[in-house]
């Protein structure tokens, strides 16, 4: 059985951009501007405040783990009063360790923190896939896989790039696991996380050139139609049917992106018998025809 998780890691193509040490001493506190990509970081020792605009503050302590899909504006900070310094995101980059507070002296605080960008120009869907702030704590994988990507980005040893962008990969998949329990909103993380609409889930993206009906993947979750489908739309945000199409233009533009097909055979790999229908349901996604993503792709390519 396909599992869809892998391929959105696969459409998504991440690739780490930056990571740094991020320390801090005393009293201190650190308000970021919005910046608009996914980051993420780890505290390593000590623990810090974290306000994300639009969420409830949080406690960050060794060994949590914080995936920002659309990094807001947010501050970290001391418990210990300070006024915050203001820093914008797009300034900081491999540069090594990042100190806050006090310069000397062994840090409270020690993280990791970086962010990634993605090959693929469906970067939205992650946004689409997980809330606002995932916040997964105590996670030893996790710990591992960011402490592994620090050491790839302070060696730079050859097929570094390579390694990192393994290793982004695999912390999605962390992340994106620790959210299917329900802290996801609706989309393809929830409806995960509950057996039933699961099933139709790995179906569809098992056999997305498959002629499915409502009623097929109805009785593949063992529900009535009518139960499967009000369960399917709450969890997964949108109707059996409307997923379908959206995840087929999403293979579609994976594949007019490669080059390795011709439109027909794309439209064939997605369920389309005939190409002009595939345009039109193209069109209608992308706002542009199939031929001319694929040249506009090619061109940025």
């Amino acid at each position: 059985m396909s599992d869809p998780l892998t391929q959105v890691v696969q459409l998504l193509q991440p690739r780490a951009v930056f990571a740094n040490l991020i320390s801090g001493k005393g009293a201190w506190a650190v308000r970021f501007a919005e910046y608009g990509r996914p980051s993420f970081c780890i505290m390593l020792a000590g623990q810090c405040g974290l306000t994300v605009d639009g969420h409830e503050p949080v406690t960050f302590a060794a060994g949590d783990f914080v995936l920002l899909p659309a990094t807001p504006a947010f501050t970290i900070a001391s418990f210990e009063p300070a006024m915050p310094v203001h820093i914008d995101p797009h300034s900081i980059g491999g540069h090594g360790e990042v100190r806050y507070g006090a310069p000397g002296g062994e840090p409270d605080m020690l993280s990791l923190g970086g962010a990634f960008l993605f090959d693929s120009d469906d970067a939205g869907l992650l946004v689409s896939l997980l809330p606002r702030v995932v916040h997964v704590q105590g996670s030893a994988r996790l710990a591992q896989l960011v402490r592994l990507v620090g050491e790839e980005y302070e060696q730079q040893l050859p097929g570094g790039e390579f390694m990192r962008a393994q290793l982004v990969a695999l912390m999605l998949v962390e992340a994106m696991r620790a959210t299917t329990a329900g802290s996801a909103p609706p989309g393809l993380l929830r409806g995960l996380g509950d057996e039933r609409v699961a099933v139709a889930l790995q179906r569809m993206h098992a056999q997305p050139e498959h002629a499915w009906t409502v009623g097929q993947l109805a009785a593949a979750a063992a529900l009535s139609r009518s139960a499967f489908f009000e369960r399917f739309t709450r969890k997964v945000g949108v109707a059996p049917m409307e997923y379908l199409l959206g995840w087929r233009m999403q293979i579609a533009r994976g594949l007019l992106r490669s080059g390795e097909l011709g439109i027909a055979a794309v439209a064939e790999r997605v369920g389309y018998a005939s190409t002009s229908t595939f345009s039109t349901a193209f069109r209608r996604h992308a706002g542009m025809s199939p031929r001319q993503y694929a040249c506009t792709s090619a061109r940025l390519g």
